[in-house]
């Protein structure tokens, strides 16, 4: 009904007949007066629904630095902007993000990411509990003093905790990337048969996109992913991506709304 009677006034504040005008106006009112809304109301809601979206900048913050597992955390946020037209920068620490994208965009990434978090550490925790991990070995390197000299040796250790978790983790947040970009070239080929223009309207939206990221990030060097200096551990990956084939991609009842920071 909003956008009805708003309608009707955009109609009688753009023509130039004032018979017309009147006529608009008062249909608007009508409906107005019919629907106990106020004209003011219907004319602001009308200008935030014409009012053409522009990319935006926005900070999510990961964690408190110095708090293990943020790269993890980081991978699966990172995982599912790629899959929402996102782009991202990311501080050497891992504790913020610098989310480049439409404000609709963002919002999905943060709802995403709130409901998928939780999932996540939740099933790493149960993996961590059930101990499969520890039948497992890696080798590491340990480097020992004979006779003055340092030696290199290499030798079968158990897996640690700690390693079985972020493995289990990354393995996790990649799986969440694939299952999204899947949906994601399933929606715009639908959207492409149902409506030929889509695709142009798709490149359009990226080039804007692109062209916002390079004019606002002030980016330099690299992002060292979740495996830097992480042992290996084949079992807590495989774990990591069967928890990631059966998450639920919807929002957690629990976590109605985006979460801007994790919890202590």
């Amino acid at each position: 009904m909003l956008t009805r009677i708003g309608g009707l006034l955009r109609q009688a504040e753009s023509t130039d007949n004032p018979h017309e005008a009147d006529a608009f106006l008062a249909a608007a009112q009508r409906l107005a007066t019919a629907a106990s809304v106020d004209l003011a109301v219907a004319r602001a809601h009308t200008a935030g629904r014409e009012r053409r979206a522009t990319p935006v900048q926005r900070l999510i913050a990961i964690g408190e630095a110095g708090r293990k597992g943020l790269r993890t955390y980081a991978q699966l946020f990172l995982a599912i902007a790629a899959a929402n037209d996102v782009q991202c920068d990311i501080t050497t620490t891992s504790t913020v993000i610098y989310a480049y994208g439409f404000a609709s965009d963002i919002d999905v990434c943060e709802a995403l990411y709130s409901s998928l978090l939780v999932q996540m550490v939740r099933a790493s925790d149960a993996y961590l509990r059930s101990g499969t991990y520890k039948e497992e070995t890696t080798v590491r390197t340990v480097v020992e003093t004979r006779g003055g000299r340092r030696v290199r040796t290499r030798v079968r250790r158990p897996v640690a905790a700690v390693t079985a978790r972020l493995n289990f983790q990354s393995a996790f947040a990649a799986r969440i990337g694939r299952r999204l970009a899947e949906a994601k070239q399933d929606a715009e080929q639908e959207a492409a048969a149902a409506a030929p223009g889509t695709a142009l309207v798709l490149r359009d939206k990226q080039i804007e996109l692109r062209d916002f990221y390079r004019s606002t990030s002030e980016a330099r060097g690299s992002w060292r992913g979740p495996g830097v200096g992480v042992g290996h551990s084949s079992d807590a990956r495989r774990a990591g991506d069967r928890a990631g084939r059966q998450a639920r991609l919807g929002t957690a009842p629990e976590l109605p709304t985006p979460a801007r920071r994790l919890p202590r």
